[in-house]
Formats: structure tokens, C-alpha cells, sequence
């Protein structure tokens, strides 16, 4: 078709190009030979032709121009995902929505408010990022036991009595999709070889997966209504677990803060703030377990967390939060010996009240957090001496920020107990005292430095012992790992890096 277009194109040009021709003759003969009356006509009769081929040159560009046009794409092709924009990188959403020191389990309200303040639209999708990366040096007065918790504290991370690392300690990527006004799904992987569950040492294969932390369906929409529903994976909503440190996570987020599969009903008034979560039973990802006929299977939605906290105003540069919470299955409720993630006779409640008050470049903020009952598993036969204890926790800690003009810096200090043993016990508390500083390069970009004194060794699994063994291999009843006089110092650097 293309090539007979081509040929017809160039007749017409040869036309034009002869009809030149012969005009110049036919002028030159009439000039020497024939009258004007026949001149004319000549003429006449060319301006016809030329005419002619006028409109077959027309109605050949014409066509020519229709080829060119692409099809229209049919209806049912076209929608709002086609449009530009739909991705988006906010750091400053990023960084809040995966940050481990602020909102810990709040991060829904982050979501909600973003969409009525218009930073989150509808019909797209935001994708996060952040890589924590940090360098240290750690001493400690009993070989192998060190009691930082931002790395598990077994021999299989650290030997001897001076240990130093430079590594990657997590990476995350996350995505908030908003469908329409009231969907939102919002999806975290999470890497974190020094806090991995996963057997042997942080560069095993077991403990360097990539998991999903966090996934749920999100439905809510608080420019219409302050109620709000969320379903899947998500951390519990029991206490406040945040921090001021800029990197450690206070004890009290280690003891208590727990995520686990359910459903969280939530409100969010005027500065009213509540939330219930029935939560899945048996031994969940952390900090929660609800017996399910004396097994740790999960087949029953048989546990639930409830929380309850007024927010109010000190006029223009002051907030103050007060809250309380309740958690119907803690961990605490194994017998000896304490194994994670084992069945429990009998549920464990616990509660928790905090608070926060920040007054222009101060923030302040403490935390209580106790069981109901004794953990069974805090008595060890073999040291009868040492009875069952409750597990408390609490933490107090301030943070004061300057603004240099290279962007802000803050200052803080913290100090966080654990208590899980009678008076005396090796495994009675361990504590954790943080002082540290932060410098925002950027409003996702932190460099810290932290200093980390750490009093006792008191790690969860074989917490009162059955795990200490003689030369012949078998278990010491009368010993535990446990180290109540223990003592660590951590000298770390690090950065946080979010999109």
C-alpha cells in the first residue's frame, strides 16, 4: 500500500513537473505563431488541469496524514494507574513510617493522617526505604556475656571479653498503597541478621532472611469518620514502647513490645485516641502468647490488647500524652524450663501506663510496664531459695534538641530496668543506661553516636537456667547463664538512612 502511494506521489509530480513543460512551449510557439485567440484557450485549459491535479495532490496528503494517526486505546485501557505520578518517594513519610524509635505502634495513625493532610493521595503508591548501618566496640567483665540487646546476647555473637563490629544492623522496604478514599495496604520487609531468630552466628544462612515484619489492609478515612480498622500483621498496641535514644531501643520495648497476627479496632478523636486488637493465641512473633488448649498453636483468636490515651496542647510549642493499656497474654507465662515461643499452661496478663511531655526543644517521656501474675518459669527447682517473680519494666528518659544552622541536633539520655527475679537472683534485673546524639543531616539522614552502660545479664530463653551443662553433658539445675554481676560497656556509631 505504502509503495503505491509512493508511486502514485511521484506521477503527480511528473505531472506538474510536464504541465511546466509544455506551458513554456505552448508560450513560446504563441509568441511566434499563433493569435492570441488561441493563446488564451491554451491557457484555460491548462489552469483546468492544473486545478485537477490541485485536489489529487490534497486528497493525497490527506490520506497520507489519516495513516499517521495512532488508534485510540480502547476504554477499558485507559485508568488511573496509567497516569503519571503514581509512584512516589516522600523521605519524610519514609522515614516516620519505618522508623524504630518513634510511633512503634502507632503507625496506622502516621497513615491516616497523611491521607487527611493530603501528603498521601489517593490512587497511588509510596515506596520507603532505610538502611541502618553501625560501627562499635564493646568490653565486658565476664567472658562471653554481653547484655546489649540491640544484638542477641548469646556466644554465638560475641567471644570473649572485647568484641567490635562494622555491619549492616537492618534494612527495610516498605510500600503504602492508598486504593480510593478508605484502602490503604501497607507491606515492610525487614533484614536484621543482628536480632534474626535464626540459629548460629549473623552471618548464617538461617539469620539472613528477608521477612515480612509488618502487612495489613488499613480502613479508614478520619476526614469522614474517627473510626478505623486494620487486619494482618502488625505490632500490638500496648504501651508506648518509643524511645529517645537514636538508635537502642529502651528495655521496656524489649521486654514488652509485641507484634502478632489480628485485627485492631481503632478511634481517633479529639485528642482521644483508642484502640483494641484481637490478637491471635499461641506464641506469636514476640511479647505475646495466649495458650490455645494447653498448645502454642495459633488456631484460635483468643487474645486481645486494649489502649487508651488523651493528647492535649501547652499552647503553641507544648504536647502532653498520658495513656494506659492492657495485654491479655503476655510471654511471661512458660514454666521452667523457659524455652521462646513454648506453650503455656495459663495466660500471663500485664498492663502499662506512660507518658510524654514535649515543651519547645524538650522531650520528656516514662514508662511502667508489669505482669499481673508470676512468671512460672522465673522459679528454678533446683535454686528453690529464689521464688517466682513478676517481670516489670520501666524506663525514664529526656532528649533536648539544638538547631546550629547544619540542621537539628539532639541530645538525650535514658534509663531503662528489667526485672524478672526475686531480690538476689541471677536473673533479677538487668539495666540499661543510653546516653547519646544525633545530628539530621538531612530529614532522613541521621549520624549518631551513642555510649551504652549495661548492668546484668539477664537473656529470656534459659532465663533461670536448664541450659548450663557439666563435662559429660548433661544440664546443671542449679545454674544459670543468668549474671546479675555482669557488666558491658558499648561505644557505637551508626547511621540511618531513609526514602
Amino acid at each position: 500500500m505504502g509503495y503505491q502511494r509512493a508511486n502514485r506521489g511521484g506521477a503527480v509530480i511528473g505531472s506538474l513537473s510536464l504541465a511546466v513543460t509544455v506551458l513554456a512551449g505552448f508560450l513560446l510557439g504563441a509568441a511566434h505563431a499563433d493569435s492570441l485567440d488561441s493563446l488564451i484557450e491554451r491557457l484555460d485549459r491548462l489552469e483546468k488541469e492544473n486545478r485537477q491535479l490541485r485536489q489529487e495532490i490534497e486528497a493525497l496528503k490527506v490520506e497520507r496524514t489519516r495513516t499517521r494517526e495512532p488508534e485510540p486505546s480502547p476504554p477499558a485501557l485507559v485508568s488511573a494507574a496509567a497516569e503519571p505520578g503514581m509512584i512516589r518517594f516522600d523521605p519524610a513519610f519514609g522515614y516516620g513510617i519505618l522508623d524504630p524509635t518513634t510511633h512503634q505502634n502507632r503507625k496506622q495513625r502516621l497513615i491516616l493522617d497523611g491521607r487527611q493532610d493530603g501528603a498521601l493521595g489517593p490512587n497511588r503508591v509510596h515506596l520507603q526505604g532505610a538502611v541502618t548501618a553501625i560501627a562499635n566496640y564493646q568490653t565486658s567483665n565476664k567472658t562471653d556475656k554481653f547484655g546489649y540487646l540491640m544484638r542477641h546476647p548469646t556466644a554465638s555473637n560475641q567471644v570473649g571479653r572485647t568484641v567490635s563490629e562494622a555491619a549492616i544492623h537492618s534494612v527495610q522496604l516498605g510500600l503504602t498503597g492508598m486504593l480510593g478514599d478508605w484502602f490503604t495496604a501497607h507491606a515492610v520487609l525487614l533484614y536484621d541478621p543482628e536480632q534474626s531468630f535464626g540459629a548460629g552466628t549473623n552471618t548464617a544462612i538461617q539469620r539472613n532472611q528477608v521477612q515480612v515484619r509488618r502487612a495489613y489492609v488499613l480502613f479508614g478515612d478520619l476526614g469522614r469518620t474517627p473510626l478505623f480498622v486494620s487486619l494482618g500483621k502488625m505490632a500490638v498496641p500496648f504501651g508506648l514502647n518509643d524511645t529517645v535514644n537514636p538508635f537502642s531501643a529502651s528495655t521496656i520495648r524489649h521486654a514488652f513490645g509485641a507484634l502478632a497476627n489480628g485485627v485492631t479496632l481503632g478511634y481517633a478523636g479529639d485528642g482521644l485516641n483508642l484502640s483494641f486488637m484481637g490478637i491471635q493465641g499461641g506464641a506469636q512473633f514476640r511479647a505475646a502468647n495466649m495458650p490455645v488448649k494447653g498448645t502454642a498453636v495459633p488456631s484460635r483468636l483468643n487474645n486481645f490488647a486494649a489502649d487508651a490515651n488523651y493528647r492535649f496542647g501547652l499552647g503553641a510549642d507544648g504536647m502532653v500524652l498520658a495513656g494506659g493499656s492492657y495485654l491479655h497474654g503476655s510471654a511471661y507465662c512458660q514454666d521452667y524450663p523457659v524455652v521462646h515461643f513454648e506453650p503455656c499452661a495459663q495466660n500471663n496478663p500485664a498492663f502499662d501506663i506512660y507518658g510524654k511531655l514535649t515543651f519547645g526543644d524538650i522531650t520528656l517521656k516514662g514508662e511502667f510496664a508489669r505482669t499481673t501474675k508470676e512468671w512460672p518459669g522465673t522459679f528454678n527447682p533446683g535454686m528453690p531459695e529464689f521464688a517466682a517473680s513478676k517481670v516489670t519494666s520501666f524506663d525514664i528518659g529526656a532528649r533536648y534538641r539544638v538547631e546550629p544552622g547544619i540542621g537539628p541536633v539532639d541530645f538525650s539520655a535514658e534509663f531503662s530496668r528489667f526485672i524478672a527475679g526475686e531480690k538476689g537472683a541471677p536473673w533479677e534485673r538487668q539495666d540499661q543506661f543510653v546516653l547519646g546524639a544525633a545530628w539530621y543531616v538531612r530529614p532522613s539522614v541521621k549520624l549518631f553516636a551513642e555510649y551504652i552502660r549495661v548492668a546484668g545479664y539477664v537473656p529470656l530463653n534459659f532465663i533461670s537456667g536448664g541450659s548450663v551443662k557439666d563435662e559429660d553433658g548433661n544440664v546443671m539445675p542449679h545454674r544459670t547463664h543468668s549474671e546479675r554481676s555482669a557488666r558491658s560497656d558499648v561505644f557505637m556509631i551508626g547511621t540511618n538512612v531513609a526514602f
